[in-house]
Formats: C-alpha cells, sequence, structure tokens
C-alpha cells in the first residue's frame, strides 16, 4: 500500500511554502546569469584568513571546548563581547540578556513558538521581510501591514493598526529588506511611544545596522526603548528584543546570530531553543569568537561598507541611466538592497520569466508583501555583483523593461 503522506503532515504544514528566494537561487546559478536575487554577501570580503588561523587557534588550544556540546545560551565568551559592543551603542546587557542562535532565521522561529498562536497578528512594514512571514506562517499568523514611506514605517498608520490588538512589533528599521529604507529617529521615538502606550513588545531585526555607508547611525530601537524607560546603569529589561548577525559582518555560512532581551525572554527563548537543536555549533561560535576579539570587526566592516557603497554606487548610476521614466526606486544609505516600482499594471513576476531567459535576475516583490499586493514590485541586491557586472545586468534589465512598458 502507497502510503498517502498529505493526510499524514500536520496542519501548519498548509501555512508552510517553500521561500521564493531560495527557489528563485536554483534558476540562477547558470554561470552567464547576473543575479541581483540573493540576498548574498560578497564573498571578496570573507575574512578567509583570519576564520584559517581562528581555527587552527580554537584546536590547538581548546578542543575540548570547539568539539564539544555547549550550553544552549551560547559560548560565553562571545555573548560577553556581544554585550561589550552594544554598550559601545549605548545599550546595557549582560550576557544573560543575550542568547546564540542558529543564524536570524532561527530567532524568527523561536520568536514564533515562543509568542504566535493560532489567530494572532503581528503588526509587520509593508513590504517586510519574506523569511519572517514563512517563519510565522507555520504558527498561524495574521499580519496587520503597515505602509512605509522615505522615512520608515508610518507611525500615524501604525496606531490604527494597534487599536485592532497585536501579539507584537515586527520592524527592520536599518536599510530595511527589502526597501532599503530607514526608520527616522523621530519615527524611532514615536514606534517606541505607542509600542509601551498600548503594551505592545517589538522585535528589532538588525542585521545590516553597522553597514552604513553615508549619513549619521541612528540609535537602535532598544537603546530609545530603553532612554524612554529612564534606565540607568540597570541591564536591560525593556520592551524589545533586538535580533542581529555575523551573517552580513562575517560570513553567513557560519550560522551564527544572536537576541538580546530581558533576561525574562530569554530564559524562554533558551527552552524553545532547547528542544530545536540543543545549541548553536561551538565550533563556530568559538571561531567567530577568536576572530571579533582585538577589535578586528571594526577594522573588517570598514572593507564590507567600502566595497558595497561601490557596488550600490554602480548600480543607481546604471539605474539613472538605462532605466526608462515612470520606474522608480530606493536610494539607500546602507545595506544590501534597494527596491523597485514600476509603473501600475505592470507584473514583476510575469516579467521575471523573460528576464531569466536574458541572464538577469530579482527577486519579485510581491512575495514580501504580507496581505498581498506588490505585483508591480522588485527587490535588488547591490552588494554579491561587481560593479562591471552590475552594469551589464542593468543594461539587460533596463532594456526588457522598456519593452514591457512600450507594450502597454
Amino acid at each position: 500500500m502507497e502510503t498517502p503522506w498529505e493526510y499524514r503532515y500536520a496542519y501548519r504544514m498548509k501555512g508552510m511554502k517553500s521561500s521564493v528566494i531560495r527557489e528563485l537561487l536554483k534558476l540562477t546559478q547558470k554561470p552567464e546569469m547576473i543575479s541581483f536575487a540573493g540576498g548574498l554577501p560578497a564573498p571578496e570580503v570573507f575574512p578567509v584568513q583570519a576564520f584559517q588561523e581562528a581555527a587552527s587557534r580554537a584546536l590547538s588550544e581548546s578542543p575540548e571546548i570547539a568539539l564539544q556540546y555547549g550550553t544552549t545560551e551560547g559560548y560565553a565568551p562571545l555573548r560577553e563581547l556581544i554585550a561589550a559592543r552594544s554598550a559601545r551603542y549605548g545599550l546595557k546587557v549582560g550576557a544573560a540578556n543575550i542568547s546564540i542562535t542558529s543564524g536570524s532565521q532561527q530567532a524568527l522561529d523561536l520568536l514564533g513558538r515562543l509568542f504566535i498562536n493560532r489567530g494572532d497578528r503581528i503588526i509587520v512594514e509593508n513590504p517586510t521581510y519574506l523569511g519572517a512571514i514563512q517563519a510565522w506562517n507555520a504558527y498561524g499568523a495574521d499580519y496587520l501591514p503597515v505602509p512605509m514611506d522615505e522615512d520608515g514605517m508610518i507611525t500615524s498608520e501604525l496606531e490604527k493598526a494597534l487599536r485592532k490588538g497585536a501579539k507584537f512589533i515586527y520592524v527592520l528599521p536599518n536599510f530595511q529588506n527589502p526597501s532599503g529604507v530607514t526608520l527616522s529617529l523621530k519615527r524611532r521615538q514615536e514606534l517606541v511611544e505607542l509600542a509601551d502606550r498600548y503594551g505592545v513588545p517589538i522585535v528589532e531585526d538588525d542585521p545590516y545596522g553597522q553597514i552604513r555607508f553615508e549619513g549619521e547611525h541612528l540609535p537602535p530601537l532598544s537603546v530609545v526603548d530603553s532612554q524612554y524607560r529612564g534606565e540607568n546603569g540597570e541591564n536591560y529589561d525593556g520592551n524589545v528584543i533586538y535580533l542581529s548577525t555575523f551573517s552580513k559582518l562575517l560570513a553567513p555560512g557560519l550560522r551564527i546570530a544572536w537576541v538580546v532581551g530581558a533576561e525574562t525572554v530569554i530564559r524562554k527563548l533558551v527552552q524553545a531553543k532547547q528542544s530545536a537543536d540543543l545549541h548553536t555549533s561551538s565550533f563556530n561560535q568559538v571561531a567567530v569568537y577568536e576572530v571579533s576579539k582585538n577589535n578586528f570587526l571594526d577594522e573588517h566592516v570598514k572593507l564590507i561598507r567600502a566595497t558595497y557603497k561601490e557596488r550600490r554606487d554602480a548600480m543607481l548610476e546604471a539605474m539613472d541611466e538605462l532605466f526608462p521614466s515612470g520606474v522608480t526606486w530606493t536610494r539607500p544609505q546602507g545595506g544590501m538592497f534597494l527596491f523597485v516600482h514600476l509603473p501600475e499594471g505592470m507584473d514583476a513576476t510575469e516579467i521575471f520569466k523573460t528576464a531569466v531567459e536574458r541572464n538577469v535576475a530579482y527577486v519579485p516583490g510581491a512575495a514580501f508583501h504580507a496581505a498581498g499586493g506588490g505585483e508591480n514590485t522588485m527587490r535588488m541586491n547591490f552588494s554579491y555583483s561587481t560593479p562591471d557586472k552590475i552594469r551589464e545586468g542593468i543594461a539587460r534589465l533596463g532594456t526588457l523593461l522598456k519593452e514591457e512598458i512600450y507594450k502597454k
């Protein structure tokens, strides 16, 4: 008898779909393809030698730690290093406020496990990060999308969503994925105040905050919240759960990220992680610590910023020259992405099929809209391709967009 697998899957699987981005990456592996689709860091900036040396030290000086089971919370020296770096940005935390996770994607999944019951409403930016939608769909989340402008989430619209009732607010305040937009300081303050007034926590996802190549650094929402609450000298115990990652600062293959929050939240998160994977790779944690100590990160991030700025500039200059009128796009001050709006009535998913035939790829923007819409949008990554490849890819895409617009 053939097993009827469709009737064996858990109910939660009905809300789970393959990641559009992960599936698109399979289509863009041809060597002649110029892909702006993946959220890939530039491999040229991976600190290969530093990791070779760190791995050697880990195996020669502390193999009993690097190759052994570890605590679920994470490698203590790494958590202490993160706490020290957090203090430089104005957030006082200790190791007990920090949990290491196997990438930020695991952190999002654990937060879903921790907070979301079927039918719970989550406030998100519109558009928002596809990986969060994918993680929380498994737990039966509903979404309250809040529109954005050039200053990020529109806080007057946020209050309308808060009145409908929400479990938490999810926001990427710096160089947002997919839009590239940064939440202004005024909006950060308003967001923290509104969240406090309505008693709704904030999940702050900040993978790109240190990759700013122009403009002034803005404080994380966790810092704004700490200042709003008047916390003086005590470890953070506020309303924001902060996520960040070494994927964009060192290398994504390591799958090392972290969560900062009130100790009571971190204890619950650790309980959820214990049943997920026991702990994040000990070897990778030790290696990341060995690479990151002695201020290596401060120097390395300068290389990342310079590289990505050059590539962002190449993309913007090529788009200014080669894209047709009627197409608009964001101009990020950092991060890895920008967002394109096509004229109303155009479908970026349909155009994508022809784009792939012409060996250029992007991510259709509809996937980033939690409640539907966005068919005329696309996400473009500028961090992965070289400036010459970027210009060639934009030329191919610009020609295609002109053809599509002139059809109308």
